[in-house]
């Protein structure tokens, strides 16, 4: 029976125990699940030429060798086989591959396998989302089939894009524009014409990028929409909400808001830096976002709860293990440091962890670092379940994601440097915040001593100059701008000399990627001190 037919036949203590009921797991429950599906998945994965290809001394016999025996990974190990797409030295045979963003330049994609059990999967596990997502107290799920649906997420190749085809499965939504019709139109187009088409029919759900979910929400208040409506073909339903609505915001002397014109049913986000937008987007849409967590890699893991105070691991999607925060420190400054892990059920309240996975299902992945950083909330859960609860913290300090969109490392900014031929000597990068929480790169960059003199060097040409090679090396950094509005990149210049000088006397050193806030207070306070005509004495 179809998830559509569910809903119209069954009552919602059924439907909720069907798709939610891993809620009710307890930890001693979880991890028998996670025991017994990692020993189906490793004999194909230890017997084919992937696994063969990471472990190359006997094959394991149990969990605990599993974990001793099989190196920490990432995807260098498995390009050569997976950007190939070499089916046949896979565990399983994929139906479908899908792509995600790698780093820019030379490695502009990866690519996954996915088979049939973790198709299923993923089936169940979005329904689950999508039951808990518009689901009341009362366990009462408001969807319906033909609802109008928002949809801001990559299409296919991307993972994101196998929700429409889910749903049209299962539940048969009414996607703007339809899933045929996006698949020809640029993202920004589609959002553009998803709005428009949902101004004029109404919205009943939202799916989306959350960075994606802030800039149309701030474009329906920021450009007066309240005043455009009627240069849409509304229905008369829509119409009647228009009027009301405006009614309402000149008495109040307020601008229109989504939500004095859009009755959402349920507001699904994900990606980076969700947090910072959700306190807005549930103001601007009368409802709390729903965040899930889901990657190309590992497929959708986590979802939030009705309390909304963090996700929680389907058991199902992924072996799961953490590098705690001081493990992950180590092998940092000591990449040879092999880092230790932990299960689900030894990890602390408070504490961070770098997410590593072991792909289900005859998926690819073993012991695979996503680079990606949580912390745990509640060790024992809330009011809606017992299970660990964890908030995403961001992507690991080496990278610098922006709103989901790119993702830069200390490598991708050499190259950039290297490709501009500006007089740059030193540099360290942080991921800051302006007053709005919008997230964007903050570039120090020191100015070779002998260019200080003979160059016109300001921090607006360096900016304007490094933008347009950032925006050459890496496509997914010009539409931050375009898209979304956001100025990815600020630029400070710091004084001639300092950086060197700053080790060698004080024996502290300035990481390149994401070095801690107060490292960064500490040095120009120590440049302040100790500078002179541009240039840093000692």
């Amino acid at each position: 029976m179809k998830y559509g037919d569910k809903l119209k036949n069954q009552s919602g203590d059924a439907l909720w125990n069907e798709y939610c009921d891993f809620l009710n797991l307890s930890i001693n429950d979880f991890m028998a699940i996670q025991k017994r599906l990692i020993r189906e998945q490793l004999p194909a994965w230890l017997n084919s030429e992937l696994g063969r290809s990471i472990v190359n001394t006997r094959i394991p016999s149990d969990l605990s060798e599993f974990r001793e025996m099989v190196p920490l990974t990432s995807y260098e190990d498995y390009s050569d086989i997976l950007l190939n797409k070499n089916e046949s030295a896979l565990p399983e045979k994929p139906v479908i591959w899908l792509e995600t963003t790698w780093e820019g330049g030379k490695h502009p994609i990866k690519t996954a396998p996915y088979t049939q059990g973790m198709i299923d999967v993923f089936r169940n596990n979005l329904l689950s989302v999508t039951t808990l997502s518009s689901t009341n107290r009362d366990k009462r799920t408001s969807l319906k089939r033909g609802d109008n649906v928002l949809f801001g997420l990559a299409p296919l190749p991307y993972v994101t894009g196998l929700y429409p085809l889910v749903f049209q499965e299962e539940l048969d939504l009414n996607f703007l524009p339809p899933v045929s019709e996006a698949s020809t139109m640029s993202f920004g187009e589609r959002n553009r014409k998803g709005f428009s088409m949902g101004v004029e029919q109404g919205i009943d759900a939202f799916f989306g990028l959350s960075s994606v979910i802030h800039y149309m929400t701030k474009s329906f208040e920021d450009a007066s929409v309240s005043k455009s409506g009627s240069k849409h073909k509304l229905t008369p339903k829509m119409a009647l909400r228009w009027l009301n609505a405006k009614v309402i915001c000149e008495k109040e002397q307020r601008k229109m808001l989504p939500k004095d014109i859009f009755k959402l049913k349920a507001l699904l986000c994900a990606g980076t830096d969700t947090s910072s937008y959700k306190a807005y987007l549930e103001e601007a849409w009368g409802i709390p976002p729903h965040e899930v967590f889901a990657g190309t890699e590992l497929s959708m893991i986590a979802t939030e709860t009705h309390t909304h105070n963090g996700l929680v691991l389907f058991p199902d999607v992924c072996f799961y293990e953490f590098i705690p925060e001081s493990e992950y420190e180590k092998n940092r400054f000591n990449p040879k440091y092999e880092p230790k892990t932990c299960l689900i059920d030894e990890i602390e309240e408070d504490q961070n962890y770098e997410l590593v996975i072991t792909s289900l299902k005859g998926g690819a992945f073993a012991r695979y670092r996503m680079g990606d950083m949580f912390s745990c909330y509640s060790k024992s859960g809330d009011t809606s379940t017992s299970l660990p609860i964890l908030k995403y913290v961001d992507r690991a300090p080496t990278v610098i994601d922006i709103a989901g969109f790119t993702r830069i490392t200390e490598k991708s900014i050499t190259e950039v440097i290297e490709l501009s031929m500006l007089p740059i000597k030193d540099w360290f990068a942080k991921k800051e915040y302006d007053h709005n929480k919008t997230p964007y790169l903050h570039l120090y960059i020191e100015i070779k001593s002998e260019s200080l003199d003979s160059t016109a060097l300001s921090c607006q040409l360096l900016q304007d100059h490094l933008k347009a090679y950032f925006k050459f090396f890496d496509t997914d950094y010009s539409d931050l701008e375009k898209m979304l509005g956001i100025k990815p990149l600020v630029i400070s210049v710091i004084k001639s000399g300092s950086t060197s000088l700053y080790k060698e006397f004080t024996g502290n050193n300035i990481v390149k990627m994401n070095p801690k806030t107060h490292d960064i207070k500490t040095f120009l306070k120590w440049i302040e001190l100790h500078e002179k005509d541009g240039r840093v004495f000692v």
